[in-house]
């Protein structure tokens, strides 16, 4: 609004300039013209007749300048003229009518001839202003080319600024810190210019933030846009990502990308999302850790609070339920703990498999094929995968992740040196296996193609020979 307004004084300044003029150049005519072969004036009369002349002609083509730039072409592009296109109109247009008064008021002098005689000094000039010059049409033809428009933020040689304004020499560009940065168009016309305005007004912004090893990364990536959802300088219309990028010394590296509108606030944006990532990280246990080399010189023994969770774990598991103690920690000993990603599949149906799985925390879907048919979840506690750990049968099930989950597996391997320590433990784990899969087949007893379960000692029978307690 207010442009428009200083438009509108533009053009009521020089229809008043050019009214005053006007009226002065015909005073002058009426008082001191005296019409003669074809001229108003002889002598010295005729230099304020041109001056006259002149100027009203200069301030008739400012008008028409500001008719066309200010409004016309305002009203059919949707943004401000470029000052250069408006200078070189102003001047190429007085250029060709001074020539024509000049003419009618010395027509006896031949303007041609003189141009040749001084064509000399032309050559002297030019070479004098080559530098001016290359500024000239280098500016010229970043009006042709726009590459950036007044108003539009653009990178010059490492240099950030919002472009001002765009004359016949140079560009002027106002840096965030406030100051202004004058580079000739020359250095322009053979410099990489980064536009941040186009060709969309979204400009994308990276941080870098490093996280411990123990943190699983879709709890640090779901932490992190939960933090920064609300942020207001935030674009909407491209959705934050966060993505996992480097593994280093200390720390897995995580990059924050998000889409901004207003280039100008992008240092207020990294702070309010440092601010919000650090307060979101405190409040859910989450280490950003100090950059640190670790030197291991033994493999550390699992943690006691480990030990303890896994024993708990396994006593909640029905086939080992009625195991001693002494012998559930000997299982827990040899178990190993693992981590899925949401999504991720644990065991597919139809390989072959030597190992069971407690899930620990999280929770996963049970699947069948054809189609991948969801017929059962597995809340945290539950297991699964007895029968290929016991007798080595293939997964009867795809089992999938739908958090990220921990789990423990327990291993044929090392199940065979705990039965070989204990024989008689298989008679205790085939009938609680034997039992499970009686309830199992019993539950799903309307789906014709069940088979039946196998008696407890034919079960037992398998599992001795699969541990080679027993000769097949």
């Amino acid at each position: 609004m207010a442009t428009n307004r200083k438009s509108r004084n533009n053009i009521i300044f020089y229809l008043v300039g050019t009214a005053a003029v006007g009226l002065a150049t015909y005073l002058y005519l009426r008082f001191f013209g005296d019409y003669t072969a074809g001229h108003y004036f002889h002598g010295l009369y005729r230099i304020p007749w041109l001056l006259l002349l002149s100027l009203l002609t200069y301030l008739a083509i400012r008008v028409v300048n500001a008719a066309l730039f200010d409004f016309a072409f305002r009203l059919r592009k949707g943004y401000e003229a470029p000052t250069l296109v408006r200078n070189i109109f102003t001047l190429i247009a007085f250029v060709i009518l001074f020539v024509v008064i000049f003419n009618r008021v010395y027509a006896e002098i031949n303007l041609g001839a003189l141009f040749t005689t001084s064509a000399i000094f032309g050559v002297i000039i030019g070479l004098a202003l080559q530098d001016t010059l290359g500024n000239f049409f280098a500016g010229l033809a970043i009006q042709i080319e726009k590459p950036f428009r007044v108003g539009h933020w653009v990178s010059v040689r490492g240099t950030d600024g919002q472009v001002s304004e765009i004359t016949w020499r140079a560009t002027k560009m106002r840096t965030k810190a406030g100051n202004f940065v004058i580079v000739p168009n020359s250095l322009l016309s053979r410099d990489t210019i980064v536009n941040y305005s186009e060709p969309a007004v979204e400009t994308r912004l990276e941080l870098e933030v490093g996280v411990h090893y123990d943190v699983p990364p879709n709890r640090v990536k779901s932490t992190i846009l939960a933090a920064i959802k609300d942020e207001p300088l935030i674009s909407r219309n491209i959705e934050p990502e966060v993505l996992l990028v480097n593994f280093g010394e200390s720390s897995i590296t995580y990059r924050i990308r998000v889409w901004m509108v207003d280039f100008a606030s992008d240092e207020r944006l990294k702070d309010h999302i440092r601010s919000s990532v650090y307060y979101a990280f405190h409040r859910s246990g989450i280490v950003i850790p100090y950059p640190m080399r670790t030197v291991i010189m033994n493999e550390p023994a699992p943690s006691v609070r480990d030990a303890a969770s896994t024993e708990t774990a396994l006593r909640r598991v029905s086939i080992f339920a009625n195991l001693p103690d002494e012998q559930r920690a000997q299982i827990a000993g040899v178990a190993h703990r693992g981590l899925y990603a949401s999504g991720e599949a644990i065991v597919r149906q139809g390989q072959s498999g030597c190992s069971m799985f407690v899930l620990l925390s999280g929770e996963a879907a049970v699947l069948l094929e054809p189609g991948d048919r969801e017929v059962a979840r597995i809340a945290a506690g539950g297991f699964f995968g007895e029968m290929s750990l016991l007798t080595g049968a293939p997964r009867s099930a795809t089992v999938r992740t739908t958090v990220d989950s921990e789990v423990l597996e327990i291993t044929a391997d090392d199940f065979k040196q705990f039965v070989l320590a204990n024989p008689a433990v298989v008679e205790q784990v085939g009938a609680a296996v034997s039992s499970r899969q009686a309830e199992l087949d019993q539950a799903r007893a309307q789906d014709p193609s069940t088979t039946a379960a196998e008696t407890p000692q034919r079960l037992v029978d398998r599992i001795k020979r699969f541990f080679g307690l027993i000769a097949n």
